[in-house]
């Protein structure tokens, strides 16, 4: 067998290739999810707009992967001290988590000299409050959408909060869909969920189809790429949604319903599981398919603050002294 000769020129060539690969790229390439690239690519794109402001991401990226271990170790401090300030834990450790795989990966490819694995993650306490709304409560704020002026906000809004509590949505899953993702004659929607490579049909209750269809009968006829829910105010108009909005507009009608309790969209689906464990008699098998969490255990987390065992518990204490 002959081995076919590369020249000094050709090898240079290629070898600056490898070199100017975008590692982000090669990070994301083994994951399988689209959701977790797109989120990899997001968390490390803030890490360097927030700490290298001004500057491209190739320069961020070179400047920052030539740092010694002593400047590597301050600057992600000072990028976790500031999110701090306005993320939850999840959200940091997440975050830190992307950072830290982009520096190992570079670290294995010889492009730093540096590791991050002494900045530790937060602490997080998860589902601390899995209660949410009553549903006596997200009576109220059905009732408040009523109230709204605007006919096609008013059409479109009680479709949107029907849809997030009878299938307890995440906002970046009902943010995803398009006309295409809504079937009214089978109805059903198609949802990318969490972690997920392919969407899933999930059924939906026909008096959300009819939300959903009164308001496309009122933006008539559609591409099918259209996104599903879209802005109507003048500066916005006809663009999607995002997940943000999502929950502002929760916000706003729990608000105008003299809801004080802190709400967002995430707040609605843990009001729709714990409501579905009552209106089950506390069935975890059932209601896990509909919220689609993969861990049963945060079912039982669900189940056992909907029946308030620690505050039951700590009253007996407290009769008994």
């Amino acid at each position: 067998m002959q081995l076919q000769h590369v020249g000094t020129n050709t090898f240079d060539v290629v070898k600056d290739d490898i070199h100017q690969q975008n590692l982000i790229d090669l990070l994301v390439a083994d994951k399988r999810s689209t959701q977790t690239k797109r989120a990899y690519r997001n968390d490390i794109k803030m890490f360097f707009i927030e700490m290298f402001p001004g500057v491209s991401e190739g320069v961020a990226m070179e400047t920052f992967l030539n740092l010694t271990q002593y400047e590597a170790i301050v600057i992600g401090l000072r990028y976790k001290e500031q999110m701090q300030n306005r993320l939850t834990s999840a959200s940091i450790n997440r975050r830190l988590s992307a950072l830290r795989s982009l520096v190992s990966l570079a670290r294995k490819l010889g492009r730093c000299s540096f590791h991050l694995v002494d900045i530790k993650n937060e602490k997080v306490k998860s589902y601390r409050d899995t209660s949410g709304l009553t549903v006596d409560q997200f009576k109220l704020v059905l009732f408040a959408v009523q109230q709204q002026d605007d006919e096609i906000l008013k059409i479109r809004d009680n479709a949107i909060l029907r849809l997030l509590w009878s299938n307890a949505l995440r906002r970046f899953e009902i943010a995803a869909l398009n006309v295409k993702d809504f079937d009214s004659l089978g109805k059903r929607i198609k949802v990318l969920g969490k972690g997920q490579d392919t969407p899933e049909w999930l059924e939906v209750p026909t008096g959300t189809v009819a939300a959903i269809q009164a308001y496309l009968n009122l933006r008539g006829l559609l591409p099918l790429d259209t996104p599903l829910f879209v802005a109507h105010d003048f500066k916005n108009q006809g663009h999607r949604l995002t997940g943000d909005m999502y929950s502002k507009l929760v916000k706003k009608y729990c608000e105008r319903s003299g809801i004080t309790k802190r709400v967002s969209a995430h707040t609605l689906r843990h009001s729709s599981i714990t409501a579905a464990l009552d209106l089950t008699d506390g069935n975890i098998r059932k209601v896990q398919k509909m919220s689609r969490h993969k861990d049963p255990r945060t079912m039982m987390i669900y189940d056992d603050n909907r029946h308030r065992h620690q505050g039951e518990v700590a009253d007996l204490l407290d009769l008994a002294i």
